[in-house]
């Protein structure tokens, strides 16, 4: 009878231990935006007690699963999700205010945003459109807890990454390692990312082998799955509108026959969910909370939940662990810098602004980093913190740019008032990085067109920071200057100089430079269009210059925050062999601000010439769309001028996830002041108000602005213009 009541006791309780002990793996597909539907999933897990014992993730899978594992909670995830910048994350380009000044001057002087990559004057194409470098940061930052943990057993749920091998085609299945750099490489899609070079493997999306890694899971010793596999449905051909249309068609590919042979072995133990996310592309991830709601709809109305459900209610000591997530970053001891390009490793050093026995500040840290890879020295800039038995080490890594550090931009500009009145610019700039391991530059710009350029400088760092610079140059130009007398023009000049050049310096942080230079000019300015008895006349030129540049603004084209100011002073001495004496002083303000979709540009400018000197050689040009709209570009010419600036624009469309985006923005400007000349019977508009209402497009080519321009001497003007002169 005993024996009878033990053995009905053990068949009613192993079956309910059974069901207690069995262990479930979680398996999340990739499918870029589209897989933040994953999210959802885990919130809805979490809701309804299921524990998960196992991860594999592929791509986005990857990071949402690896996130997870490394113990972030969903609600914790979907708050990353909905507040991240995606446009920024899934860029290159660090944060504009981070960058170093004479990175900031590239932009402004040239303004077509992709540059050609020479190697000993090869030209060298990229890997990928992207190299993932802002993507990398993110990652480290939000793992930087983990970075003591080798083993993926180790964290707080067992956790795989997958990625694939470009050279064999071979899945590599991710166990062990640097957690964040296993993530990058499972979501390095080709021609997008550029690889990833791990352990001597050049590394790209997971997606090309095991979309759905379902026997990578299974082989983590879990009894049972719970399968998301996000899918995403072919396009037809009318919706193939992009590059990126047709890179994530050829990823859908792909992927279906590996998907299908991993969902194929799913038993009747496992759960599939396939949330239902419509036309939803892999870039938009302006749509995170539509796929975060999908994510979560999936699971309702599915009782076979039930069984996965832990027996136990779910508390604080059973939810997804959080404990390795240290409240405060640790203690550096030391800073160590593994570097591969061409500058020494006390340039990356002196980046660095981690103070030594204080705790990691990761704020600082992502600013540095930001500023090394604004150097265009390196392909790739990523820390590591390296935990000893009583050190922490702050490992911060440099990867030499494969495809070189010589690079050629392009820039042009284009006015045109459809009355007969255009100017045509086409500009380029070659500069040679590293010449020596203080980071030394040669830059060279050439512009051809109405206003001529051709200036070369070496530019050499006197310490391993940057901070003072000695920049020798040589210069040319030639540009028209029209002459007005009592405010009738009377002849157009050519003016033509050219000279050298020596300038001292010392960069102000990563907002601006103070130089101080000498310089000796020859020139001459001949009648081009006017009365042929004017005289023509040559001239020696000879300056002593203090210029001071500040730029702090998000965005050289269509700022949303940020100042930047410029002022010039210099005086053309006779001791130095000048014709003259005389000084000329320009200063130049102008403060952003913004709300919402809307931005303000507070400005203003002035410019005083002061001595006995021609007004050909000696005039500033204005004239054009914000500076006295209504007129010609550059058809003001004067010795002397004032201008105060209001210009507002308001961005139409929403923003871009991918690289290629267009925003367009609509605005107006209005201007207020002066220009005139010296002479008593000399030029003088007297004070005027302009304004003008553009339409404005930030295109690869640089700033399209289409606008209407009048003011109150009663001329009116149509605009198109495409980039700005240097």
């Amino acid at each position: 009878m005993f024996k009878r009541l033990c053995l009905l006791v053990l068949l009613v309780v192993t079956p309910f231990v059974a069901a207690q002990e069995l262990r479930t793996g979680l398996v999340l597909s990739g499918g870029g935006a589209r897989g933040l539907a994953h999210i959802g999933v885990l919130k809805e897990l979490e809701a309804r007690n299921i524990p998960i014992h196992a991860i594999a993730g592929t791509s986005m899978g990857a990071v949402i699963g690896g996130l997870y594992a490394a113990g972030y909670s969903a609600a914790e995830i979907e708050q990353i999700a909905l507040e991240l910048d995606w446009q920024t994350t899934l860029g290159d380009d660090p944060l504009r205010e981070d960058i170093p000044f004479r990175r900031k001057q590239d932009d402004r002087d040239f303004l077509v945003k992709h540059r050609l990559s020479f190697d000993r004057g090869r030209l060298n194409l990229p890997l990928g459109l992207l190299q993932g470098q802002n993507l990398g940061l993110v990652l480290e930052t939000l793992l930087v807890h983990t970075n003591d943990i080798d083993d993926f057993d180790r964290l707080p749920i067992p956790f795989r990454a997958v990625a694939t091998n470009i050279a064999t085609g071979e899945a590599v299945i991710f166990n062990q390692g640097h957690l964040p750099l296993a993530i990058r490489a499972s979501i390095a899609l080709p021609g997008f990312f550029a690889p990833v070079k791990v352990d001597g493997q050049l590394l790209v999306d997971g997606v090309l082998v095991k979309n759905v890694p379902v026997d990578v899971a299974r082989a983590m010793g879990v009894d049972r799955l719970i399968v998301v596999d996000i899918g995403t449905p072919l396009k037809s051909a009318e919706q193939l509108n992009s590059l990126i249309d047709v890179m994530d068609q050829t990823t859908t590919l792909l992927t279906r026959t590996n998907t299908q042979e991993q969902l194929d072995t799913l038993g009747p133990e496992d759960l599939l969910i396939q949330p239902e996310l419509s036309a939803m592309g892999f870039s938009s991830f302006d749509e995170a909370a539509f796929a975060i709601q999908a994510g979560s709809a999936s699971l309702a109305d599915r009782p076979e939940l039930q069984a996965f459900a832990a027996g136990h209610p779910r508390t604080e000591e059973t939810a997804n662990p959080r404990d390795i997530r240290p409240s405060r970053q640790p203690v550096i001891h030391a800073i160590r810098i593994e570097n591969s390009g061409k500058v020494a490793d006390q340039v990356v050093r002196s980046m660095i602004r981690q103070p030594l026995n204080e705790p990691l500040n990761l704020d600082r840290l992502e600013t540095d980093m930001g500023t090394i890879y604004g150097t265009d020295y390196f392909s790739r800039v990523n820390y590591e913190i390296v935990h000893g038995e009583q050190i922490n080490t702050l490992l911060v890594r440099t990867s030499g740019r494969e495809t070189g550090t010589d690079y050629l931009r392009l820039g042009l500009s284009l006015a045109d008032d459809f009355n007969g009145g255009s100017q045509f610019n086409i500009g380029a700039s070659f500069r040679v990085n590293g010449v020596n391991p203080l980071g030394a530059e040669w830059l060279s710009r050439l512009q051809i067109g109405q206003h001529q350029i051709f200036y070369s400088e070496f530019y050499q760092p006197l310490d391993y920071g940057s901070r003072y610079f000695v920049a020798p140059f040589v210069d040319a130009e030639a540009r028209n200057v029209e002459v007005i007398l009592d405010n009738d023009p009377v002849a157009d000049y050519r003016q033509t100089r050219y000279g050298a050049g020596f300038n001292l310096g010392r960069q102000i942080a990563n907002n601006g430079e103070i130089r101080f230079g000498i310089s000796r000019y020859t020139g001459e300015a001949d009648v081009r269009v006017g009365d042929p008895a004017l005289p023509s006349f040559g001239f020696e030129e000879a300056f002593y210059t203090l210029q001071l540049d500040r730029d702090t603004l998000d965005n050289v084209n269509f700022p949303r925050a940020g100042d930047e100011a410029r002022l010039i002073w210099r005086q053309s001495d006779p001791d130095l062999g000048a014709d003259e004496r005389y000084q000329q002083l320009e200063l130049r303000a102008n403060k952003v601000l913004a709300s919402g979709p809307n931005s303000f540009q507070f400005g203003g400018s002035l410019g005083r010439t002061d001595g006995e000197v021609g007004v050909a050689q000696s005039s500033f040009l204005l004239g054009g769309p914000g500076q006295f709209s209504g007129f010609r570009q550059n058809s003001l010419a004067g010795q002397n001028y004032n201008l105060a600036r209001l210009l507002y624009y308001r961005r139409l469309n929403p923003g871009n996830f991918v690289p290629v985006g267009l925003p367009v923005y609509l605005g107006a400007s209005f201007e207020y002041g002066r220009v005139y000349n010296k002479e008593d019977d000399g030029f003088d508009t007297g004070y005027m108000a302009a304004g003008s209402l553009m339409l404005g497009l930030d295109t690869v080519l640089g700033p399209l602005f289409f606008g209407l321009g009048a003011n109150e001497e009663g001329e009116r003007a149509l605009y198109m213009k495409l980039g700005q002169t240097f």
